[in-house]
Parts: C-alpha cells; sequence; structure tokens
C-alpha cells in the first residue's frame, strides 16, 4: 500500500515537472531577449553571493538555446495562426460577397420580369405573335433561372450562357432587328467554373450602353476560350463604344470587386474597343471544371 503510495506521489510529481517545463519553454518563446538578459544578470548576482556561479551559468546558456528553438517554433506558429485567419476572413469575404450578389439577383429578377410582363401585355393587344414570341422566351429564361437558384452550388459557364442566352431572345423581341445576337460557345466549355450574374452583367451593359442608344442598333456575341490555361468568355457589342465613366459602372465595379475576392488576382475583367469600332468585354478566370455528378 505505502509502495503504491510512493508511486502515485512520483508520478504527480513528474507530471508537475513535466507542465512547469513546458510552461518554462512557453514563457521564453514569448519574453523579450531584453528581459531574458535582466532575468539572467539578476540570477547571476545570486548565484556569486552563493558561491555557486557553474550551475547558473549552465541554466543562462541552457535558456538561451531554448530560447532560439522556442521563438523559432513561436514563429512557426503564428504565421500558421495568421494563414489560417487570412484564409478564414477571405473566406468569409467570399461568402458575404456571393450572398450580397444572390440578393441583387433576387431584385434584379422580379424587376426584370416584371418590365417583360408589361411589354407582353402591350405586345398582345398590338403585335401578338410578339408578345408570344417574348412569352416563350421568358419561359425558356425562367427555366435557366430557377434551378441555379434553388439548387446553389458552384455555378457553370454552361449556366450562364444558357440563362443570357434567354435574356438576350427577349431583348432580340424588343429590340427586333436592331439587336442580332450571336452565342459562340465551345461545348466543352460549358463545364467550367464560372462566377454566377457576370455574363449576363456584361450582357445587360452591352445593350444598354452600346446598342439600345445606336439608332440602327448592331451585333451583340458571346463567346469564350481558353487562353494561357484561363477561361476567357468575351462579350463583343458593335455599338457606341466604350465610354468610360467617373469611378467606372457600378456593374463593372461590381465585377472587379467580386473576382478581387473570388481569386485574389488570379482573375480580371478587361475592357477593350475592337479595331472595327463597339465594345469588347472580357473576363478571365483560372480554369477549372465541374466534377461530373456520379
Amino acid at each position: 500500500m505505502q509502495q503504491s503510495d510512493t508511486k502515485q506521489t512520483l508520478r504527480e510529481i513528474g507530471d508537475a515537472i513535466v507542465v512547469l517545463w513546458w510552461r518554462f519553454f512557453d514563457w521564453l518563446a514569448v519574453v523579450p531577449w531584453k528581459t531574458l538578459m535582466i532575468v539572467s544578470f539578476l540570477g547571476m548576482m545570486l548565484a556569486a553571493m552563493m558561491n555557486s556561479p557553474e550551475p547558473m551559468i549552465m541554466l543562462i546558456v541552457a535558456s538561451c538555446i531554448i530560447k532560439v528553438v522556442a521563438g523559432g517554433k513561436r514563429s512557426a506558429e503564428l504565421t500558421a495562426s495568421r494563414a489560417t485567419e487570412r484564409a478564414e476572413t477571405e473566406q468569409l469575404e467570399r461568402t458575404v460577397l456571393e450572398a450580397r450578389m444572390e440578393a441583387l439577383q433576387a431584385q434584379i429578377e422580379p424587376h426584370f420580369l416584371f418590365n417583360t410582363l408589361a411589354s407582353i401585355d402591350q405586345l398582345i393587344q398590338t403585335d401578338p405573335p410578339r408578345a408570344s414570341k417574348m412569352q416563350q422566351s421568358l419561359i425558356r429564361y425562367l427555366r435557366s433561372a430557377m434551378p441555379q437558384m434553388r439548387e446553389g452550388g458552384r455555378p457553370s459557364l454552361g449556366q450562364q450562357v444558357s440563362l443570357s442566352s434567354a435574356f438576350l431572345e427577349i431583348m432580340a423581341v424588343r429590340m427586333e432587328e436592331r439587336l442580332q445576337p450571336k452565342v459562340n460557345v465551345p461545348e466543352g466549355l460549358k463545364s467550367a467554373v464560372f462566377p454566377s450574374m457576370m455574363l449576363q452583367t456584361l450582357v445587360e451593359n452591352a445593350i444598354k450602353h452600346g446598342l439600345e442608344p445606336k439608332a440602327e442598333g448592331g451585333r451583340l456575341e458571346i463567346s469564350a476560350e481558353i487562353i494561357d490555361g484561363k477561361l476567357a468568355v468575351h462579350v463583343l457589342d458593335t455599338g457606341m463604344g466604350f465610354v468610360p465613366k467617373s469611378g467606372g459602372g457600378v456593374g463593372l465595379a461590381n465585377i472587379r470587386e467580386r473576382l478581387k475576392v473570388l481569386y485574389n488576382g488570379r482573375a480580371e475583367l478587361i475592357i477593350s474597343v475592337p479595331p472595327e469600332g463597339g465594345t469588347l468585354a472580357t473576363i478571365q478566370v483560372p480554369y477549372e471544371v465541374i466534377p461530373a455528378k456520379p
């Protein structure tokens, strides 16, 4: 019985020594060198008064070595902690931004829907065949939009092209011969990851600022290709041409902000003027294919 108590006591003492050792290790990791030197000097004075400086010298040397090791460990831990915090912050920014985009889409969709329904109502009285055509285009648009809003997940280029194509069909009914839409996106690229709403924003800008103000309208083409390992999605219009506004347009600024947060400098929006006039808007993002569902 007494032997068992002795073993238990020794075990507790050993545990206490281990705890004290790691506390000392952690203290050395964070204590400034100046403070450590002051403590060492006071320890040497105390050891000299007790006529036993050798153990204190050994302790100071050992503490300095441990300080170097512990400092490196502490620095690595802080670096890992900062990296984790930065990653969490970036992920939170992405989540917040995408939530804002979902809210924006929730605001845009009813506005667009009501305007289209009003146009259909007016055309029913003046041009029933056009009203029927616009209604069919609206149904196709909703068929493309609803699954994306319900399912969530990572949006694909194919989904965004389908949505923008249906939108162009509606605008073609409104503008008649003044809008000549064309979609030239290879099937192999439609499974690539592409952020939601960006393509439609470019299409809307091309119509609103390029083609609608032009009396004869013009052509609008959506295309995509791989450039230097990146997915490049183009929206070309033969309209009035790009006129930079002070501070930039809200839609384009929003695209740039989202690209910055989503891809951390690995994506960009490029606005250029083709030789034949009009505007060419290009979004380049890292090429990534959405895995096929099992």
